[in-house]
């Protein structure tokens, strides 16, 4: 119990101090990427540390979340693939069909009905 403990008092403070290093590096380089690209580009004003620290909190926030999610994306090893593999050769192809039908019948509709797509030949 008390070598956990020194191990806590050991980690909670390198953790805390790695945290505020992570916050002030970036800070600096978003600093120093602002004040270098965006007043010739655009003219807008220079930053200091705390507004460049806020737009990077900002940035986190909304593009990167805070790293507690799971990775998005689309995978074939569950959802659909999985059942796209439990298919007939039958089904599959009745699948496909249905599909191409659904995007030739979306493409009309975007195109005002002007042209029909060519058909598919296999």
């Amino acid at each position: 119990m008390a070598g956990k403990l020194i191990k806590m008092l050991f980690i909670v403070p390198l953790a805390i101090l790695g945290m505020l290093l992570f916050a002030f590096i970036g800070g600096e380089i978003v600093l120093h990427l602002w004040n270098w690209l965006m007043p010739p580009l655009f003219g807008w004003h220079e930053l200091n540390f705390w507004q460049a620290l806020g737009l990077l909190a900002l940035c986190r926030i909304l593009f990167g979340g805070f790293g507690w999610h799971r990775a998005r994306g689309f995978r074939f090893n569950g959802g659909m693939g999985g059942r796209f593999g439990r298919m007939s050769p039958e089904e599959r192809d009745r699948f496909r069909q249905s599909v191409r039908e659904h995007c030739r019948q979306a493409v009309r509709e975007h195109l005002g009905g002007a042209s029909d797509p060519k058909p598919d030949q296999p």
